[in-house]
Formats: C-alpha cells, structure tokens, sequence
C-alpha cells in the first residue's frame, strides 16, 4: 500500500483463498481498504467495506477516512466520519480529520461546526511533535516553538535556508495550512512546523556532513516534505525522518519513499 502497487496487492489478496485456501482475516481486509485508498480507489475500498465478511470496526472506517483526507473526499469522508464517532466516541482524531477535509475544500464554516462538536465533547488535538538527538540529548519541538534555548540561531538558520529552497525551486505548499489567512501568513506558518525547526536546529549543532535524525509522532505534511528534500540536497546532508506512518530517508534531493506515504 505504500509504493502503489494495487494490482500486485489485490492479486496476493485473492490467491490466498483461491490458491491457498487461507481466509484472509480482518488485517488483510484493512490493508487491502488501504491499499484502494490510497490508490484513490475510494469506492472500490467503501464497497470493500461494505461486502466483506466481518463487521466493521472503527479502524476500518479510519482506514477509509484518512484516505478520504487525502484525496479530499468529502460525502465519503463524511459518512467514514460518522461511523467512527459512533464506534469510538472518545477520540478526537475523525473529527480533525473530518475537519480538514472540510478546510482543504475551502468549507470552513462546516470545518469550524466540527471543531466546535469536538471541543464541546472535551476532545483535544494531538499537538505535533519532532525530537532530535544531538550530543546524547534529545530536543523536542512543537509547531511554532520559541521555547528552545537557540530559538534566536534555528529561526536565522531557517529564514537562510528558506531563501537558499526558493532559488532552488521551493514553492511552499500552503494548501497544507488549514486556516482561513492571507498566503504570506500560510507561509509564516510553514516555516515553524516541528520537523524544520529540528533540522535546523540539527545544522546549527552538528558538524557539516552529520547524519540528522528525526522522529515526529503525526504524519509530516507534504510541504515539509518537499521542504526537507530541498534541504538535504543544499546543505548536503541525509536527513532520516520517521513518523507515524514509516521511515523518510532524504538524500542528494530525493526521499526513499518515492513521494508516496
């Protein structure tokens, strides 16, 4: 599911009970859905659902969620949604989902009604968070962190490599920013999300040629990865990133995960 190959997927997924007689459980179900999903198959995954021989649980319809989240599916995402707040009522993380997707499209009253259904539930967003260890210590950054004892260096560091990226070829990625602000303020707000203030802070500590290694608890949103790719190759460094869904390697411009997470 994470490098595209459906049909290769889908074969395997049939040849266990046509060619093995192995009943593939519900995992295989949800890698399957996963595999549609973030293929843009998003019917064909909801059908899946739908036919398949267990009952779904609340990981199913995530699977299907956060697919709808990336292909920004919105009447799928919606339905996915509902089922989750019925199925596990106590997370906060459909109705983040549910909400961006209403962001992205530009819906941002609907963005706002969920937010507010979520907050009056007692629901909280997982801020996110990158580490680095640099001299056997670990840094940890949340989005927009002016805490650090090198705030001054890593915010000058990164207005340099900010400028370096854009004569690169950089053009931030401000679809990301679920906000309802002007382009220039969607920039701003790029440049201080967790992962760049950890790898700049890295540059700034480290010896040139060090391998930096970071760790984000959330998925790194694609400006940052562009971002990171830019900046591996300008600063000459391999740059490994691991977050919640795998492991980014970034050398020489390029990501091991060819783009697709």
């Amino acid at each position: 599911s994470h490098t595209g190959l459906v049909d290769e997927g889908l074969h395997f997924f049939v040849s266990m009970s046509q060619d093995h007689g192995v009943a593939p459980t519900m995992t295989h179900y949800h890698c399957v859905i996963d595999l549609l999903g973030r293929a843009g198959y998003l019917n064909e995954g909801e059908q899946l659902i739908m036919k398949m021989p267990y009952e779904p649980v609340s990981l199913t319809w995530m699977t299907l969620l956060g697919a709808c989240r990336m292909h920004l599916d919105v009447g799928r995402g919606k339905r996915a949604a509902e089922r989750v707040f019925v199925l596990e009522s106590d997370s906060a993380v459909p109705y983040v989902l549910l909400s961006n997707i209403y962001a992205a499209v530009g819906r941002w009253d609907d963005a706002g009604n969920v937010r507010r259904i979520m907050e009056g539930k007692g629901l909280k967003k997982q801020p996110g968070r990158s580490l680095i260890e640099v001299n056997n210590r670990v840094h940890g950054f949340f989005v927009g962190d002016e805490l650090h004892p090198q705030t001054e260096g890593i915010h000058a560091e990164l207005q340099r490599l900010n400028q370096q990226m854009k004569e690169a070829g950089y053009v931030p990625d401000t679809k990301v920013v679920l906000r309802d602000v002007r382009d220039n303020e969607k920039e701003l707000m790029l440049c201080v999300h967790s992962e760049k203030l950890a790898i700049a802070f890295g540059l700034i500590s480290t010896p040139p040629g060090t391998l930096l290694r970071i760790t984000k608890n959330l998925r790194v949103c694609p400006d940052c990865h562009s971002a990171t790719k830019f900046i591996s190759k300008i600063t000459a460094r391999e740059i490994v990133v691991r977050d919640s869904i795998r492991f980014h390697h970034f050398q020489d411009g390029e990501c091991s995960c060819g783009d697709y997470w």
